[in-house]
């Protein structure tokens, strides 16, 4: 598979994200959102990141101005005709992922592979609205994509050998390290493992045995983990955590998965705008 050409569906924190590390590989980016509003809130983002990597010294502006040379944006769907692969990162809802996928697979070329970056939802479902299941596979990238160096490769239940060799060489042209996930199961393996982690940690908290700080000093010092459960939950979104929770279990039937009360409570608080950005931190205090 030769790929100059990549399709990103979603401009949210992953997408751009994702956008901006093939851009800085050296690939052409399309990148694709519903409103330009997206679209331009992308584009800043994406600057920042490059803006701060120039202070650092790990950039210059000229660089800078090349990988933004070589992304393109666009509300319309069909650009993605030019691309070699379509990483997909909409929203973590699998009617619109299947929706996503099924518009895809009538644009683009007959063998080009449709990725997803979904942290936890059935590949082989997603695959299904496609006529090229054999050509769909996970691509999990972690936040933030331009930093972390892990891809979970994920097999759906008909995806090919090819397909994941494929996606394999893709990471390592990212200068990712990729691991294959070879069952499509919920939560593949870094969310299988860190979500029990993560709702533990909410019940210590709830229990009283100990504050949101000092469970994330033990955990940072003790286990030498570079973030706490609930830096980390904090960072990435409680609601997002507490929708992975809730897909996971009922997949599982498994009270490993069940969330916490006081997560749904924050998520219901910053819903309805009680609290700027409800967090663990905040409950804390």
């Amino acid at each position: 598979m030769s790929i100059s050409t990549v399709g990103v569906v979603g401009a949210g924190a992953m997408g751009s994200g994702i956008a901006n590390l093939v851009a800085m590989s050296g690939f052409h980016v399309i990148l694709t959102d519903l409103e330009d509003q997206f679209l331009q809130r992308a584009l800043d983002r994406i600057k920042k990141f490059m803006d701060k990597s120039i202070e650092k010294g790990k950039m210059t502006v000229e660089q800078k101005n090349e990988v933004m040379g070589r992304i393109q944006t666009t509300t319309d769907l069909h650009a993605m005709k030019e691309a070699d692969i379509v990483i997909e990162a909409v929203i973590e809802d699998l009617d619109v992922k299947k929706e996503v996928f099924s518009k895809l697979d009538e644009i683009v070329r007959e063998n080009v592979i449709l990725a997803t970056n979904t942290s936890s939802m059935s590949i082989t479902a997603i695959a299904a609205a496609t006529k090229r299941p054999e050509r769909v596979a996970g691509m999990h990238f972690f936040n933030p994509a331009q930093i972390m160096k892990l891809v979970e490769v994920v097999r759906g239940y008909k995806t090919s050998d090819e397909t994941v060799e494929e996606i394999k060489a893709f990471s390592k042209q990212l200068n990712k390290e990729p691991v294959e996930v070879k069952k499509d199961s919920p939560g593949f393996i870094v969310n299988r493992i860190m979500i029990p982690q993560f709702i533990e940690a909410i019940r210590l908290l709830e229990e009283g045995v100990a504050s949101a700080e000092d469970i994330d000093k033990a955990v940072t010092l003790g286990l030498n983990y570079p973030m706490g459960p609930f830096t980390l939950q904090d960072f990435a979104g409680v609601d997002i955590g507490l929708h992975v929770m809730d897909y996971m279990y009922q997949e599982f039937k498994d009270d490993r998965f069940a969330a916490p009360l006081l997560l749904r409570q924050l998520v219901r608080a910053g819903r309805l705008g009680r609290k700027t950005g409800a967090g663990f931190y905040d409950y804390d205090k």
